[in-house]
C-alpha cells in the first residue's frame, strides 16, 4: 500500500456502546386500508395496528363477498406474530374482486398476507390461484403459499407490491382459482392498500452501462428483499411510517468473511438531504452499518457480497443504502460496487456524494437478469478502491433492498419454488450453521417477507436451501463446459491466482509432510470421479481416494480460485503439520501443483459424529458411546488449548468436525479457521472478525470480534447437548422458542424438563447421576460471557466424571453421594483428573482403547511466532500414529 496513511480504521472507533436515538419525519399515508379478511371483527395485530373486518363495507367485495366462503383456519401455528389477520380466511371457488377508491397521484402498498392452514378441512395444499389487478399487472400466477411456505420453512407469507398511481382512482384486486385435481380454491387472510411516498421517483443506473438510466417511476414493483444491514429486524412500527419489515442481512451474506458492524453513539445526529430521504429508510438503518474490518491487507483480497435467489427473465433494481458515520473527509474510505459480477460503481465515496458524516442517501442500479438455464441470483459486492489509494481500504453499507419490476407484459409472477429436492439436500447441511448465512433456492424462495417470526425463522434454512442452489448450478455449468474443475460453492473475489504453481506454503512447511504430484492425486480419485465425492464443504469437494495401491484416503480439494481457499490451505497444512494427537486429525500430505490446492488424509471409516445422531440413515449410537466420543473430542480441544506453547483456538467446534475412525476413537478436524490464542500474560482474548457456524458462535465473540478458547467451549456446549438430544443446532422448521438448540436445551434444563426431550434411543440407558452431571456441564459451557464457562481441561475431568458415575449405575453400585474433590467444572486445574492432565501434555490414558503415547515438546524462542508454536507428539502406536480423518464432511453453511 505504501505510505503510513494506509493504516487500518481502529474498530474501536467503529463501536459505540449505544445505539443514537434520531428522528425523521413519518409518512402520513392518505389511503390507509387494512383489511382483516373473512373476519366479522376488527382488532390488533402483533405490532397494534388496526385491522378492519371485510365485512364492514360491502362495496370492498364486488358481489358482497355472496360467492366466497369465510373461514377460519384449523389450528394455529407458532409462528405467526398474532392471530390477526391470519386466523380467519376469506376462501373463493370462483374468480372474485376487491375494490378499493384510491388517492390518484399517490404509489400505493399492496400487501397480501397468507397462513397455508387447513380451512374447515380443505387442505392447504389445494389451494392454487392467480392475482391480477384493474390496471392490467399480474402480482401471482398459479401461486401456491404451501409450496412457497414450504420451501422457506415460514409460518406465514406476505408478498409486497409497490403500484404507480392509477388515474381512475380505483383499485380492483382479483382472485383467480386454478384447478388442481378436483379442487379450485383461492383465499387471503389479509389485504394492505397503503398510500406512499414516490421514493422511486429518480431513475437507476443501468450496470454496466454507466451512460445509461432504468426509468421504473411508471411501473410496478415487488419487493423481494429488504434488509437492516449490520443490524436486528425493523418491525413495520418501527418503520418510517411506510410500515415495511427490515430484515437481519446476515444468512445473505456470502463466504466466510462478514465483515464487523457497529452502530452511531448515543448522540449521533442524522442529517436528511430532503423530504423523501426521511422516508426511504428508518433512522436505525442508518445509524448501523456492516464494513469489512479493520485489516486493509485482508480487505483487498476479499469482497463483501450478499447473493440472493430470484426470478429469471426479469429486470430488477438493487437499492444500497449508506450513512457515514465515523470519517468526514473525501477519500478516506471509497470503494467500488458490483452488481451481478459488473462494475455498477467504480471509486464511491460516501463522503464525497454527501459532503459529511452522518447524511443518509441511496443508489439504485438496474440490471437484467436472463435465464440460464437454473435458478438465477442477484449478487451485490463491494471491494475497497484501489485507484484512489483511499486513507483506508474498507467499504460499508447501511441497508439494500431489491425490487422486481414488471415485464412488458404486466407481469411479476415467478414460477413456485420446488422445495422437495431443495430442502432434502439441504436439510442435509441446514443442521451446522443455517442461518448464515449466505442466503440463497428458487426465486420465489428469495422473497422474504414474512413477519418477525415467520420471516426470521425461515433465514437460516433458506441460506442452507441456496447454498445447495447455487452449488448445484456451478456444478451443472461446469460439467456443461466440459472441465475438470468440480467447485463448489465459493464466494467471488478478487482473486490473480494463476495456473501455475501456486507456491502457497512456505518451505518449511512444505518439508513437513508428505508432497503429492497432481497426477498422483488425478489416479487416486479416478480424474475426480463424481461417484467418489463423499463430501462438500467451504473449501471444495471431497473425495474418497487410494494411494500406495491399497491405502483408503480422503482427498480435499480447493478451487484454486478461493483466496480465502488459499488462507484454510496454509491454516490447516500449518496446524496439522506441526500437532500430532490421538484426537485431533493428521495430515499425511498435500497438493500444489498447477495451481491446485489439496490436502490428503487418513479415510475415517465412520464419518461424523453428527451422521449416528440424526440424519445420516445409521443406526443410533449407544449413550456409552457417545459419552466416550465427547470425551475423545474434549481431550483433543483440550490439547489445542493447552498443550502447545500458545492456545490454538479451534473456531469452529460442531458435529460434523468430530470425526470418528474404523476403532471409533473420536478425532477434532477441520483447521482451516483455527486461530492462536493470546501470546502474552497481559493478552485475555484475540480481536478478529466472527468466523465460525451458526448455532454454535459464542454469543460474546459474535458481539465483541473478541476470540477466546472458552469460545470454542462454548461450541462444545452445544455439541454436547445436541449429543443428548440428537437434533441440529439450529432446526428453523420448529417453533420459535425450540429454533436454537443452546436456547432450547438451557430452558428445559432450568425448567427441570431436560429428562422429556433426551434422545429416546438412549433415554433408558442413561444413569440419573450420570445424566446431572453431563446436563450441568454443559449448561456451564453456555455461559453468557467467557468468565462463567469451565476451561476445556475442566469439562474433560467433568465428562470422565460422568463416565465413572455411568459404569458404577452399569455395575450395580449406587451413584448417588459419590463426589471427588474438584468435581465442580468451576473448581480450576485443581481439580482435574490425571487424565486431564495426561491430555494437555499428548499423553493418553490407558483406557483409551489401551494405547500410550510419549511426548516430545519442541521448545520455541522468544523470537518464533505465536502460530508456529506447538507442541508435536510422537505417537508409541503406528496405527494411531496414522489415524487421520478429512475436514469439513459436509457444508459449513454459516461461515
Amino acid at each position: 500500500m505504501g505510505g503510513t496513511a494506509r493504516r487500518p480504521l481502529l474498530v474501536l472507533l467503529l463501536v459505540a456502546g449505544a445505539a443514537a436515538v434520531a428522528e425523521s419525519k413519518a409518512y402520513a399515508p392518505a389511503d390507509r386500508v387494512l383489511l382483516n379478511c373473512g373476519s366479522t371483527t376488527d382488532g390488533l395485530d402483533g405490532d397494534g395496528r388496526k385491522w378492519v373486518a371485510d365485512t364492514n363495507d360491502n362495496s370492498w367485495l364486488a358481489d358482497a363477498g355472496k360467492s366466497s366462503l369465510m373461514m377460519a383456519a384449523d389450528k394455529m401455528d407458532n409462528g405467526l406474530p398474532s392471530t390477526i389477520p391470519y386466523m380467519s380466511a376469506r376462501v373463493f371457488t370462483t374468480e372474485a374482486v376487491y375494490n378499493f377508491t384510491v388517492n390518484p397521484h399517490d404509489r400505493h402498498w399492496v400487501r397480501l398476507h397468507f397462513y397455508p392452514s387447513s380451512y374447515n378441512g380443505l387442505a392447504p395444499e389445494g389451494f392454487h390461484f392467480s392475482v391480477s389487478t384493474s390496471t392490467g399487472l399480474t402480482l401471482l400466477r398459479n401461486f401456491s403459499v404451501f409450496t412457497y411456505a414450504k420451501a422457506l420453512s415460514q409460518a406465514f407469507v406476505i408478498r409486497e407490491f409497490s403500484l404507480p398511481p392509477t388515474a381512475a382512482g380505483y383499485l380492483s384486486i382479483t382472485f383467480t382459482p386454478m384447478p388442481v385435481g378436483n379442487d379450485t380454491y383461492a383465499f387471503v387472510n389479509g389485504i394492505e392498500v397503503i398510500s406512499m411516498p414516490d421514493i422511486f421517483a429518480d431513475p437507476a443506473t443501468t450496470v454496466g452501462f454507466a451512460d445509461q438510466t432504468v426509468d421504473f417511476a411508471g411501473t410496478a414493483l415487488q419487493t423481494m428483499y429488504r434488509f437492516n444491514v449490520g443490524g436486528s429486524y425493523i418491525p413495520p412500527a418501527n418503520d418510517s411510517g411506510l410500515t415495511r419489515h427490515w430484515y437481519d442481512d446476515t444468512p445473505y451474506v456470502l463466504g466466510p468473511t462478514m465483515g464487523v458492524t457497529y452502530k452511531a453513539g448515543p448522540h449521533f445526529q442524522l442529517k436528511y438531504p430532503s423530504e423523501i430521504a426521511e422516508y426511504a429508510a428508518p433512522p436505525e438503518v442508518y445509524l448501523g452499518t456492516r464494513s469489512m474490518g479493520s485489516d486493509p491487507r485482508m480487505n483487498q483480497n476479499y469482497n463483501l457480497t450478499w447473493t440472493m435467489a430470484v426470478d429469471a427473465n426479469f429486470t430488477y433494481v438493487a437499492r444500497l443504502h449508506f450513512c457515514e458515520l465515523l470519517l468526514s473527509r473525501p477519500n478516506q474510505r471509497a470503494f467500488d460496487i458490483y452488481v451481478n459480477n459488473k462494475t455498477a460503481q467504480s471509486d464511491a465515496d460516501v463522503i464525497g456524494m454527501t459532503t459529511e458524516k452522518g447524511v443518509p442517501m441511496y443508489k439504485d442500479f438496474a440490471v437484467s437478469v436472463a435465464d440460464e438455464g437454473g435458478d438465477e441470483s442477484m449478487w451485490v459486492a463491494l471491494h475497497p478502491s484501489v485507484a484512489l489509494r483511499p486513507q483506508f481500504y474498507d467499504a460499508i453499507l447501511n441497508g439494500l433492498e431489491v425490487f422486481k419490476l414488471n415485464d412488458s407484459d404486466g407481469n411479476l409472477a415467478g414460477p413456485n419454488p420446488d422445495p422437495s429436492r431443495l430442502l432434502a439436500n439441504a436439510e442435509l447441511g441446514a443442521g451446522d450453521d443455517a442461518a448464515r448465512r449466505a442466503h440463497r433456492g428458487h426465486g420465489n424462495m428469495g422473497t422474504v417477507m414474512g413477519g418477525t417470526a415467520g420471516g426470521a425463522a425461515a433465514l437460516g434454512l433458506l441460506a442452507a436451501i441456496c447454498v445447495v442452489w447455487y452449488q448445484e448450478k456451478k456444478s451443472k455449468e461446469m460439467a456443461a463446459a466440459g472441465g475438470s474443475h468440480t467447485s463448489g460453492w465459493l464466494p467471488l473475489y478478487h482473486s490473480h491466482t494463476s495456473g501455475k504453481s501456486s507456491g502457497h506454503l512456505a518451505a518449511n512447511l512444505a518439508g513437513m509432510c508428505r508432497h503429492f504430484s497432481f497426477a498422483d492425486i488425478k489416479v487416486a480419485t479416478k480424474n475426480f470421479s463424481e461417484s467418489l465425492v463423499i463430501g462438500v464443504g467451504g473449501f471444495g469437494k471431497v473425495y474418497r481416494g487410494v494411494v500406495d495401491g491399497d491405502t483408503k484416503v480422503a482427498i480435499k480439494r480447493a478451487n484454486p480460485s478461493s483466496e480465502q481457499g488459499v488462507h484454510e490451505f496454509q491454516t490447516e497444512v500449518e496446524m496439522l503439520s506441526k500437532l500430532r494427537h490421538r484426537h485431533l486429525v493428521s495430515l499425511i500430505g498435500f497438493c500444489e501443483d498447477a495451481g491446485e490446492m489439496i490436502l490428503v488424509y487418513d479415510y475415517m471409516e465412520h464419518g461424523t459424529l453428527r451422521e449416528h445422531l440424526y440424519m445420516g440413515g445409521k443406526p443410533p449410537l449407544s449413550w456409552r458411546h457417545r459419552l466416550d466420543i465427547c470425551i475423545g473430542a474434549a481431550r483433543g480441544l483440550h490439547y489445542l488449548h493447552t498443550g502447545a506453547k500458545y492456545t490454538i483456538i479451534h473456531r469452529d467446534v460442531k458435529t460434523t468436525n468430530i470425526l470418528v475412525d474404523g476403532d471409533w476413537v473420536a478425532k477434532v478436524s477441520d483447521f482451516g479457521l483455527s486461530k492462536s490464542g493470546p501470546t502474552t500474560v497481559n493478552q485475555t482474548h484475540v480481536s478478529t472478525m466472527v468466523k465460525g457456524s451458526f448455532g454454535y458462535l459464542d454469543p460474546e465473540y459474535f458481539r465483541r470480534q473478541q476470540l477466546t478458547d472458552k469460545s470454542d467451549v462454548y461450541s462444545f456446549g452445544v455439541v454436547l447437548f445436541e449429543v443428548l438430544l440428537a437434533r441440529p443446532a439450529l432446526d428453523p422448521a420448529l417453533p420459535r422458542e425450540k429454533v436454537s438448540l443452546a436456547d432450547y436445551a438451557l430452558m428445559c434444563q432450568r425448567n427441570g424438563t431436560l429428562t422429556e426431550v433426551v434422545d429416546p434411543a438412549i433415554k433408558d440407558e442413561i444413569a440419573p447421576e450420570c445424566l446431572k452431571k453431563f446436563a450441568d456441564t454443559a449448561e456451564k459451557c453456555l455461559g453468557e460471557q467467557g468468565i462463567e464457562r469451565p476451561s476445556m481441561g475442566d469439562v474433560l475431568w467433568n465428562l470422565e466424571f460422568a463416565m465413572q458415575l455411568q459404569d458404577t449405575f452399569e455395575g450395580g453400585g449406587s451413584c448417588g453421594g459419590r463426589r471427588a474433590a474438584g468435581e465442580d467444572s468451576g473448581s480450576g486445574a485443581a481439580g482435574r483428573s490425571a487424565a486431564a492432565a495426561e491430555s494437555a501434555s499428548g499423553l493418553q490414558p490407558s483406557n483409551s482403547n489401551g494405547s500410550v503415547a510419549s511426548v516430545t515438546t519442541l521448545e520455541t524462542s522468544s523470537t518464533t511466532r505465536p502460530h508456529e508454536a506447538c507442541v508435536i507428539v510422537e505417537e508409541a502406536d503406528d496405527e494411531v500414529a496414522n489415524s487421520a480423518a478429512f475436514s469439513q464432511l459436509v457444508r459449513p453453511t454459516g461461515r
